[in-house]
């Protein structure tokens, strides 16, 4: 019976330094080689649907192996994000290489204004951006009301965003930089750009904006031919002003005042007959 007793005391021993052990081998503390920062360190939004405040986020790895990380984003109140997650493989390399992702930050149109934030972890490691809803610009009868509404578009290229031609820049430089609209089905027409305005407004001009630039002059890369179209209720599509052979890159129609809910562009060819290019889209009333 000893005999027995001193065995399974050493077995007992023995299990106790196993399960002592696992804990030191499979231990691991909280890694901090991820250094994170966002660009702009403060955020400011308003209510509409194409007007979202943009953030960079990146990440570094600063210590000496390759790894994979996890950026985790949580937004506060009623703040509504493009993404939640951005993961990448991170090298270690000398000198540091960052790696960068745009995310969107949006608020619904009837938001109160106020204070909120993003919160944004990795390896356990957390940095908060402070957000600010602000009231949205007044539209009068004078203003653009095309500003920062629901753009929609037939197709839209891969390398521009959708609501480029609503973003309040018509500024054709920047066109690399992701403002404007592109299509994306190169030589093929027609192509189409809607706006979708926040309550029927009774209109009589559209500013349209096209590609023209000391690089990409409008004769060669703008829009050509294409018609404005307005739609009131559930309605059809109705044309009141036709554009053909336009070689410059800001042209106004004006028509007789009509109620509206929606703006369309028509793209009926593009100069070079490669792409439907809007750099901006301007609406306004009477």
């Amino acid at each position: 019976m000893t005999i027995r007793w001193q065995s399974a005391v050493a077995l007992g021993t023995a299990v106790a330094a196993t399960v002592i052990a696992l804990p030191q081998a499979t231990s691991s503390r909280p890694r901090a080689d991820v250094q994170v920062s966002v660009q702009p360190e403060r955020l400011n939004v308003v209510g509409l649907p194409c007007l979202p405040g943009n953030l960079t986020l990146t990440m570094t790895n600063t210590g000496s192996e390759d790894r994979y990380a996890d950026l985790t984003l949580d937004p506060r109140g009623p703040l509504q994000l493009s993404r939640t997650l951005f993961s990448s493989w991170l090298p270690a390399v000398d000198p540091d290489q960052p790696v960068s992702a745009p995310v969107e930050v949006r608020v619904p149109r009837d938001t109160r204004p106020g204070d909120h934030s993003v919160d944004l972890e990795v390896d356990r490691s957390r940095l908060t951006v402070p957000v600010t809803v602000n009231p949205p610009p007044p539209k009068d009868p004078g203003s653009n009301v095309a500003l920062g509404e629901q753009a929609t578009a037939s197709s839209t290229h891969g390398n521009f965003a959708l609501c480029g031609a609503v973003d309040g820049d018509h500024d054709s430089e920047h066109w690399d930089t992701l403002t404007g609209w592109n299509d994306g089905t190169r030589a093929v027409f027609p192509d189409n750009y809607d706006v979708t305005l926040a309550t029927p407004t009774t209109i009589d001009r559209v500013e349209l904006y096209t590609l023209d630039s000391v690089r990409y002059p409008a004769a060669t890369n703008g829009l050509r031919d294409w018609d404005v179209q307005v739609r009131s209720g559930s309605g059809d599509w109705r044309t009141v002003a036709e554009v053909r052979g336009n070689t410059l890159g800001h042209v106004t129609s004006t028509f007789d005042p009509v109620q509206a809910d929606a703006v369309r562009i028509l793209c009926l060819a593009g100069n070079g007959n490669t792409y439907s290019r809007i750099v901006e889209v301007e609406v306004y009333g009477s």
